[in-house]
């Protein structure tokens, strides 16, 4: 990120910002290396914010969303933008913040009191679900059982479902959330890379689960982190800006990296790959998952029961492996190897795994 006040000068003075060509520019925006002043950032920020809003037709007049906020710079500036956005043109949207708690102690605890006082900065009503309510376990407890190498599994299939219940809590027509283009980016590689056809077919969509309860928007999907946090930081908005401390092995973290690296040499890399994603075709030839409910939870699912409520079984059970691989026989005795036996054979009925092709 560069931010300077560009103290550069042409051969007739101090450089002026290539916008408005009146004042001085303070950055240069890393989607366009453009040098431009701080009014007229906000200014860009927030029309191509509001360009893919009403370009995409994401809401309706009268609509109530959940806006889910985490707390990170990435809610926090989409709460500020798409309330500010609301009320200036005037999409007549009932807007709330919905936070997940996955019971994290240190991390989810001081992130959830930066959303509370946004609450009472924006005046959008708050409401929070928590993993202990719904699923009797907190990540901290789940941490505990399993480790530290397939937390993330857990908690991305838990915070998902989440979401859902408690925008069905709120009664909301659709869920925001803020996912920006290097997010997209980095899904799509990562789909790619464990040959996930089913979510490779999606993940570039800005509007996701239309098929479903409640669609979920993206109205960062073309807005870089970089920029995201340059106007948090100009605005002096309150976020919270601290990394979850069971995140660092997650293997999204590689794929970001990999996507860091490609913007360092080439800024429109980022958009080249969402663009990549969106022009994949999938083979007539690929058998896709059909979509139905889950038997135990009543929750979407493309298998007899739904990947929350496998996890959640094998927590319950005591094995915690259940839901993401097949225990080896040299780590279990007696007793235990018969329900690792058993749980491995209840896993291959409900779950399968994805394969195809894709035309290029």
């Amino acid at each position: 990120m560069e931010v300077t006040e560009a103290k550069s000068k042409k051969a007739g003075g101090a450089r002026l910002c290539c916008i408005c060509n009146q004042r001085r520019p303070v950055l240069k925006r890393p989607k366009t290396l453009e040098q431009i002043c701080r009014e007229c950032f906000y200014e860009v920020f927030e029309e191509e914010i509001h360009q893919v809003i009403v370009g995409n037709r994401l809401f309706k007049s009268g609509e109530r969303v959940a806006i889910g906020a985490s707390g990170g710079k990435d809610s926090t500036v989409l709460a500020y933008v798409l309330s500010e956005l609301n009320k200036r043109h005037n999409y007549g949207l009932d807007l709330f913040l919905l936070s997940i708690d996955e019971g994290i102690t240190g991390y989810r605890d001081d992130s959830l009191e930066t959303v509370k006082r946004n609450e009472i900065q924006y005046g959008l009503p708050l409401k929070i679900v928590s993993y202990k309510d719904l699923y009797g376990w907190t990540m901290d407890e789940i941490v505990k059982m399993i480790g530290l190498k397939n937390n993330c599994t857990f908690c991305g299939v838990f915070r998902r479902q989440a979401l859902d219940r408690g925008a069905a809590l709120l009664k909301v027509d659709k869920i925001v959330t803020g996912h920006n283009a290097d997010d997209i980016a980095e899904t799509v590689l990562l789909n790619i890379l464990r040959g996930d056809i089913a979510r490779l077919s999606r993940c570039t969509a800005i509007t996701t689960g239309e098929d479903g309860p409640i669609p979920r928007c993206k109205p960062f999907k073309y807005t870089y982190e970089k920029e995201i946090v340059m106007y948090a930081y100009f605005k002096k908005l309150d976020y919270f800006s601290t990394e979850c401390i069971y995140s660092p092995n997650a293997y999204r973290g590689f794929a970001r990296e990999f996507i860091k690296d490609l913007e360092r040499l080439r800024p429109r890399a980022i958009l080249d790959i969402i663009k990549s994603g969106e022009d994949f075709r999938i083979a007539t030839t690929t058998k896709m998952p059909e979509q139905g409910t889950c038997e135990r939870c009543g929750y979407i699912s493309s298998q007899k029961w739904c990947k929350a409520c496998v996890l959640l079984e094998g927590l319950n059970r005591g094995l915690p492996k259940m839901g993401i691989g097949r225990s080896r026989a040299g780590d279990i005795n007696g007793s235990d190897h018969k329900k690792a036996t058993k749980a491995g054979s209840i896993v291959k009925s409900i779950e399968s795994k994805q394969c195809g092709s894709l035309d290029f």
